[in-house]
């Protein structure tokens, strides 16, 4: 069993970690410093002398780019080996690491370490988790008691596909996540402590910045609905000025953006462009002339009484989750087949970090 600790710019916690973890059988420590500099320079070097395997970034590249150099390391000189990936910032106890370690196993994809955040959590934390639990749950249809975990556990045979996912600093995990719920992985979760010292005042998170980069892939979910709504909404809109025919506006409309959100969802939001076509087609052709039946009702019970714009945005609220939810499941739904695919070697990538391994303890 291998423990992966991306770190930047780490203090006294990530040598004392690594020896705690150093000191259990079968255990393997692998720190990739995330190019912290001079300043951190003597914690990493303790942290050598603790029993890491220490891989350097020569300058910071970010969490996602960090977890990827090691997975890229340990699958090339580990084989068979599988990881569990810890944060150097006292966050992840010993005690929950070895929990969530022992979770890892050919029945999971994915085990995760979930805090309950009970205690005394800093604000922002129970905030942006809470805010990030409930929007992630909206757009994948997948409850994940804690989106933002850094201690997460895969069996070897999910290296590979741990390499193709992107993203290079803090929205990595959360892609990770997104992309298991499109494809249908196992995902488990193991209760671990909340823990955080001085209020998190050593997470390197860019409140602004990151959150950005975060929330950019659950964004992907709602734009191509959006944007079939703006071509929708336009259309029916103009159409029914011109003809002042209800029923032709709307389906006239619905074709358009129909085809709109197709495209985009295939080739952007699902990335399922390698996914049967014509079974997709035929699957979005069912869905949206199911959809139109119900937004035409919808409209014409409605029109009478709240007038064509407000029967319009009831309309298409009501309908965009139950399309979204049935889109991700029936349309472009993939089969479970990317644990299978992950093993399945790759050639090797440039080496772009600097391994130094640990003499003879």
């Amino acid at each position: 069993m291998i423990v992966l600790i991306p770190s930047y710019e780490p203090d006294e916690r990530l040598p004392r970690l690594v020896a705690d973890l150093a000191g259990v059988a079968g255990l393997h420590v692998v720190v990739v410093d995330d190019g912290s500099g001079p300043a951190s320079a003597r914690h990493v070097d303790a942290a050598r002398r603790a029993g890491a395997e220490v891989l350097t970034h020569p300058y910071n590249r970010g969490k996602g780019a960090a977890l990827r150099t090691g997975f890229a390391h340990i699958r090339q000189v580990r084989p068979g080996e599988a990881v569990v990936c810890a944060d150097s910032d006292g966050q992840h106890t010993l005690l929950d690491i070895l929990k969530v370690a022992a979770a890892v196993d050919d029945a999971s994809d994915m085990v995760l370490g979930a805090r309950r955040f009970t205690g005394r959590v800093p604000l922002r934390s129970r905030f942006g988790n809470g805010v990030t639990r409930g929007v992630f749950a909206l757009v994948t249809g997948t409850r994940v008691r804690d989106t933002q975990t850094g201690l997460r556990g895969y069996p070897h045979r999910m290296l590979g596909w741990l390499l193709d996912v992107p993203g290079d600093r803090f929205e990595y995990e959360l892609e990770l996540l997104l992309r298991a719920s499109r494809e249908g992985l196992r995902v488990r979760e193991v209760d671990i402590a909340t823990v955080y010292l001085a209020g998190n005042a050593s997470s390197h998170f860019r409140p602004v910045r990151d959150s950005v980069r975060i929330y950019r892939p659950l964004l992907a979910f709602a734009g191509s609905s959006l944007a079939g709504f703006g071509v929708d909404a336009t259309l029916v809109f103009a159409l029914y000025a011109l003809t002042a025919n209800l029923a032709l506006s709307v389906v006239a409309a619905r074709l358009v953006s129909g085809s709109v959100n197709f495209l985009l969802n295939r080739r952007l939001v699902f990335a399922a462009a390698d996914a049967p076509l014509w079974r997709s087609v035929r699957r979005y052709a069912l869905l949206a002339a199911s959809v139109l039946l119900a937004n035409l009702t919808l409209m014409e019970l409605l029109t009478p009484v709240l007038g064509v714009v407000l029967a319009k945005l009831v309309t298409e609220t009501s309908l965009f989750l139950a399309g979204f939810v049935l889109q991700r499941r029936l349309v472009f739904a993939r089969r479970p087949a990317a644990a299978s695919r992950a093993a399945v070697p790759s050639p090797p990538r440039p080496a772009s970090v600097r391994a130094r391994v640990p003499g003879p303890r």
